[in-house]
């Protein structure tokens, strides 16, 4: 059995493709898309290739032992395990061959453990095989016949349209105006009435699983199925005369519309600590801002996500119709499905579905992965939509059980990894790792993943190590929880497919992550000794 990607994984490595450089996603950051900024409850600001509940750092990793048999393989790691190097934690890992299947080492494999962003792997690997590498994330505009009235008001020279989102997580304002360009080009000054149908996505635009600091971050962006920007908003705070609250600085200022402050922060002298919490109301426009920063210091960027994604977009989109001197009348929410009669007019795609992964992957992108499940879901069970998060995980394991992952090694409730109550084993994600490396999207799923020392979560691991450009692997980490699972190439030995998922820790994820790492390293010095 070989792996699918051209040459094998062999014969791609001696190519020695330079790493991934993410400039799609830079662009769009430059465009003001914030949905892979992230929230950042403290400074010394942490890791933000990670959650910032991880606030993992960069330890010295210790040299490891010399080469060794795949025999000796589990001598090696039972013993940095049994040392107990983080206390009352609990290990599940898995090393298997990529090529073959065999098992070099197993460690409460078939057990659950919480997989943080791992779970991100079953979310990609899935849209990846249902959807294909090419498939994009529309956003088109219609004539409207829907309505009654709709032919008189034709016929009276009214322009009435539909606005149909499906889901697109990367659209930014800039695009919004690419669109509404669209519009003037074909000579339409005026706009009597739009529907904004938002029926692509049913359900909670929140997952119910997750935590209430989760949702309150940028991280934790709503999902629906018109959004901008991200869904988030962001702001500053910027330190004023001692003593004195900080400074809230909308970084536009059509935000900060209708939001009351209850600012609690306070400007400290220079020998003080540094840290900030920024909050939102659920229930309305409240902000909630604390902590501290130093008199004279730079200002701090926080993001927060929107509290109704649709009305964020409307304002958007009216903003953007102005300047193009376009006149919105009367805006409409849709959230039934409506047979769609009239030709597209407009439309704005996303980039293809191989390029969203990257971010999704490499740089752990919540957003990205929580709309690819409902994706996947109301294209795959487009009559069982009622909810977009069941069919999502419906199709979810349904895709994956015909790439041979056993339905019954993994629970999934969302498709980033952010929620608790996510279920999986090591083996189950070793099982997708080679499953999906034995189809014609190995290449795509593998390039989507951030490379050891080189790009995305891993950038600053592994650096000056043997395994340095060696593991494309997905990272995991929240409170208690830390993960990695993917793809390792030791210098001496066949590839292997690798997880490792830490629980039930209670100390930052920073004294963790040394283990982890001397675990990976280990891996690394196996060689072929039959």
């Amino acid at each position: 059995m070989s792996v699918g990607w051209q040459g094998g994984w062999q014969g791609w490595h001696r190519s020695q493709k330079a790493p991934i450089v993410f400039a799609a996603l830079l662009a769009l950051l430059g465009s003001g898309n914030l949905s892979t900024a992230i929230a950042q409850s403290q400074v010394p600001k942490p890791d933000l290739t990670q959650n910032p509940k991880s606030k993992i750092q960069n330890p010295q990793i210790a040299q490891s032992p010399g080469s060794f048999c795949a025999t000796d393989l589990p001598g090696q790691l039972d013993a940095l395990l049994n040392a107990e190097p983080v206390p009352r934690s609990r290990w599940g890992v898995l090393v298997r061959s990529l090529d073959t299947g065999k098992t070099l080492y197993a460690r409460e494999a078939d057990q659950f453990f919480i997989p943080a962003s791992n779970a991100k792997v079953f979310t990609t690997a899935a849209t990846l095989t249902a959807l294909g590498p090419a498939f994009r994330i529309r956003t088109s505009l219609y004539r409207d016949a829907s309505d009654r009235g709709a032919a008189e008001a034709a016929e009276a020279g009214q322009v009435r349209l539909r606005l149909v989102g499906r889901g697109d997580p990367t659209l930014t304002t800039a695009q919004l105006d690419a669109l509404t360009t669209q519009l003037r080009a074909q000579g339409i000054a005026r706009i009597d009435r739009l529907t904004v149908d938002t029926s692509y996505f049913q359900g909670d635009e929140v997952n119910p699983n997750w935590d209430w600091e989760d949702a309150q971050a940028g991280y934790g962006a709503p999902v629906s199925s018109v959004m901008v920007d991200g869904n988030a908003i962001a702001l500053q705070l910027v330190p004023q005369a001692l003593g004195q609250p900080l400074r809230v600085v909308w970084r536009d200022p059509a935000d900060g519309a209708g939001w009351a402050i209850d600012n609690r922060s306070r400007t400290v002298a220079a020998s003080e600590a540094e840290f900030t919490a920024v909050r939102r109301a659920f229930d309305r426009l409240l902000l909630r801002v604390g902590g501290q920063l130093r008199v004279g210091s730079a200002a701090e960027p926080e993001i927060i996500p929107v509290t109704d994604p649709t009305r964020h977009f409307i304002n958007r989109l009216r903003r953007s119709l102005r300047n193009q001197g376009i006149v919105l009348g009367p805006v409409a929410i849709a959230t039934t499905p409506t047979r769609l009669t009239e030709p597209e007019i407009a439309s704005i795609a996303s980039a293809p579905l191989s390029e969203l992964l990257k971010p999704t992957n490499a740089n752990s992108e919540n957003l990205y992965a929580e709309a690819m499940l409902r994706i996947l879901g109301a294209e795959q069970l487009p009559n069982q939509s009622a909810n977009s998060l069941s069919a999502g995980i419906t199709a979810l394991k349904a895709t994956l059980t015909q790439l041979g992952v056993s339905a019954d090694s993994y629970a999934p409730v969302d498709g980033s990894g952010l929620a608790r109550k996510n279920l999986a084993s090591p083996e189950s994600l070793v099982e997708t790792l080679r499953a999906i490396a034995l189809t014609p999207n190995a290449r795509v799923f593998r390039d989507s993943l951030a490379v050891a020392g080189s790009s995305g979560t891993l950038q600053n691991r592994f650096r000056n190590t043997p395994v340095q450009g060696r593991l494309w692997g997905k990272t995991g980490a929240i409170s208690g929880i830390a993960s990695l699972s993917g793809y390792l190439e030791p210098p001496q030995h066949p590839p292997l497919a690798i997880s490792i998922l830490v629980n039930h820790f209670d100390q930052p994820v920073r004294t963790v992550r040394p283990t982890m790492d001397e675990l990976v390293l280990r891996m690394a010095r196996v060689q072929s000794c039959e």
